[in-house]
């Protein structure tokens, strides 16, 4: 959370790093960690300062954003590698009730989980190029909903203080989803198809 004042400026900045996100994250991944990072931290650092203290809300999001930043752009192997065992669980979760009932066993999860991992470091470009489109596409989302007004992706307090809820951003909106997904796919082809053949890290 930061103060009302800083709702717009905040808008614009997930805005444009979604769209640097979206359609040029692989190529410039090191920069969208860096990003995505800076706003986790801030927003996490931000949210542990009280509502009347509005220096301290700026100075905890200035600081928790430095080290959220710093924390993803030196994890960068290890996110790759826990999105692809997430990957490795969730199949397991999803083909597990068409082979036997109730849960998947834990070696079949550990198994999946660590080809997943595998194949994610041997698949890094493309992993990447569908992570950073569809996470820059909700970024956008987001941002834009922030600027037109929408009081479910941002709403402010009554003591000023405004909050961000990037996770709904606009609850009992259908055209959300599908928005969503289609500039996720439209992220991801202008990255295969310009901007993932030239990388610079």
């Amino acid at each position: 959370m930061l103060p009302h004042a800083y709702e717009l400026p905040a808008a614009v900045l997930f805005v444009l790093a979604g769209a640097l996100t979206c359609f040029a994250g692989y190529r410039l991944f090191r920069v969208v960690l860096a990003l995505y990072g800076f706003i986790l931290g801030a927003m996490f650092a931000s949210s542990m300062m009280g509502v009347t203290n509005s220096v301290g809300m700026v100075i905890a999001a200035v600081v928790g954003g430095i080290v959220g930043a710093a924390i993803l752009v030196f994890a960068y192997f290890i996110g790759i590698a826990l999105v692809g065992a997430g990957l490795g669980a969730l199949v397991a979760h999803l083909a597990w009730p068409h082979i036997g009932a109730g849960d998947p066993p834990a070696t079949l999860l550990i198994v999946l989980a660590i080809a997943g991992a595998i194949g994610a470091m041997l698949l890094q470009r493309y992993v990447i190029v569908v992570a950073t489109a569809f996470a820059g596409a909700w970024t956008i989302i987001v941002g834009a909903l922030v600027i037109a007004g929408d009081r479910g992706a941002a709403r402010a307090a009554s003591d000023g203080v405004w909050i961000l809820y990037p996770l709904t951003p606009a609850p009992g909106k259908g055209w959300v989803p599908i928005a969503w997904i289609a500039l996720g796919l439209i992220g991801t082809a202008v990255q295969l198809g310009i901007t993932a053949t030239k990388r610079t890290m």
